[in-house]
C-alpha cells in the first residue's frame, strides 16, 4: 500500500459489516461495479456517500439486498412481475423500482417514492449483506460522473481518504452497472440498459418500454441513476465513431483508442486499449471501464472509441459512451 494512502483495502467481512452498522461507509464488490455503500435507513450515513463521491442530492441511489425475503421487507408492493424477473435474474445484474417503505430514507430516492432495489450477484456482497443485516445504499465507488470503478485499486485512487474500507474482491466480471427496470409505470421501463441485456428481460416478460433522457432536467431528481446526460466520463476528451470506421489519430493531438475486435486502427496513436480481440461483447463490458480508466491516466488529448453493436450488452455499452462524450 503507498505510504500516503488513508483508506484500507481488506477481505475481513465481519470488519466491513461492523463498519455498516456503526454509520460507516464500505466500498465493497458486486458483479456489475464496486459500489460506495452505507445503511439505507440511515440518512447520516447515507449524506456522507453524497458527500464523499460530490453527488448531487436529486440522483438516487441503489439499495442492495441479501436476499428476495429482504426486498420485500424494503417495498410496499412486490407484483407478480416482481417474482417473475427475481427468479430469472436475481442474484443479478438488475435493479427493479418499486414502492418504498418509509424506512429507506428519502435522501436515497431523491424524495421519489420510488426505490431501485436488487441482490447482486458477488459472494462477498452477498456475504457482507448478510453479516451488516441491513439494506446497502451504494452507488458506483467513484467521484461523482467519473469513470465506475471494476477493482479495488480504482476506489482507493478515486476516493481515498473519503471511505472507510474498501472490501477487496478482485476485478469485476460484468463490468457495467445494473440494468434498471421501473415496475411503477403502466408498461415496465427500462430507465438504464445494462449488465442483463433487455433482450433477456423480454423473453420472460414480454416487451418493455424504454426511457429517454431528457438534458433539460438534469438538475431535478432523476427516477434512476445513470440518466444524467454527461456521466461516467473521464477527464479527456472523448470521441465515439461508428464500429466500422476506421480510427484515425487527431493530427497535432496525443490520441487514444478504444476499440475492440478486428477494427482497423491507423498507425500514428499514443496508446490502444482493445477490450476483446473477438468482439466479444461480454469481455468488452467486463474491461471497458478500466481500458477507458487507463487510456485517461496517460496525458492524452483526446480519446477515440468505436461504438458497439446495437444489440445485447452492446446498448449498455453504447449508452455509457454517449454519456461519457457528453
Amino acid at each position: 500500500m503507498p505510504p500516503t494512502s488513508k483508506t484500507v483495502l481488506t477481505r475481513d467481512v465481519s470488519a466491513a459489516a461492523d463498519m455498516l452498522r456503526n454509520g460507516g461507509l464500505v466500498a465493497f464488490p458486486t458483479e456489475t461495479v464496486y459500489g460506495l455503500g452505507a445503511d439505507a435507513r440511515n440518512p447520516v450515513s447515507v449524506a456522507r456517500i453524497f458527500e464523499s463521491k460530490q453527488r448531487p442530492t436529486f440522483d438516487p441511489l441503489i439499495v442492495h439486498a441479501a436476499n428476495v425475503e429482504s426486498v420485500r421487507e424494503l417495498v410496499l408492493d412486490f407484483p407478480q412481475v416482481a417474482q417473475q424477473l427475481a427468479d430469472a435474474f436475481w442474484p443479478g445484474p438488475l435493479t427493479l423500482v418499486l414502492p418504498k417503505r418509509d424506512e429507506i430514507s428519502d435522501l436515497v430516492t431523491a424524495g421519489l417514492p420510488g426505490v431501485g432495489i436488487r441482490v447482486p450477484n458477488h459472494p462477498l456482497a452477498l456475504e457482507l449483506l448478510s453479516a451488516a443485516g441491513c439494506p446497502v445504499a451504494a452507488p458506483s465507488a467513484n467521484p461523482f460522473g467519473g469513470i465506475s470503478p471494476t477493482t479495488a485499486l480504482h476506489v482507493r485512487d478515486g476516493l481515498d481518504g473519503r471511505v472507510d474500507l474498501v472490501l477487496d474482491g478482485g476485478p469485476c466480471g460484468v463490468g457495467v452497472e445494473s440494468t434498471v427496470l421501473s415496475l411503477m409505470t403502466k408498461v415496465p421501463t427500462v430507465l438504464r440498459p445494462g449488465g442483463l441485456p433487455i433482450e433477456d428481460l423480454e423473453a420472460v416478460i414480454g416487451p418493455v418500454a424504454r426511457a429517454v433522457s431528457d438534458p433539460s432536467r438534469d438538475d431535478s431528481a432523476q427516477p434512476s441513476p445513470g440518466m444524467l446526460s454527461r456521466h461516467y466520463a473521464p477527464a479527456t476528451l472523448l470521441t465515439v465513431i461508428a464500429s466500422g470506421q476506421t480510427a484515425v489519430p487527431v493530427v497535432g493531438k496525443r490520441s487514444g483508442l478504444l476499440t475492440y475486435g478486428a477494427s482497423e486502427v491507423a498507425s500514428g496513436f499514443d496508446a490502444v486499449e482493445r477490450l476483446s480481440e473477438t468482439a466479444d461483447l461480454q469481455t468488452c463490458a467486463a474491461n471497458f471501464f478500466a481500458g477507458l480508466r487507463s487510456l485517461d491516466s496517460q496525458n492524452l488529448d483526446v480519446i477515440i472509441a468505436h461504438s458497439f453493436p446495437p444489440t445485447g450488452l452492446g446498448v449498455a455499452l453504447n449508452d455509457r459512451l454517449k454519456r461519457a462524450s457528453g
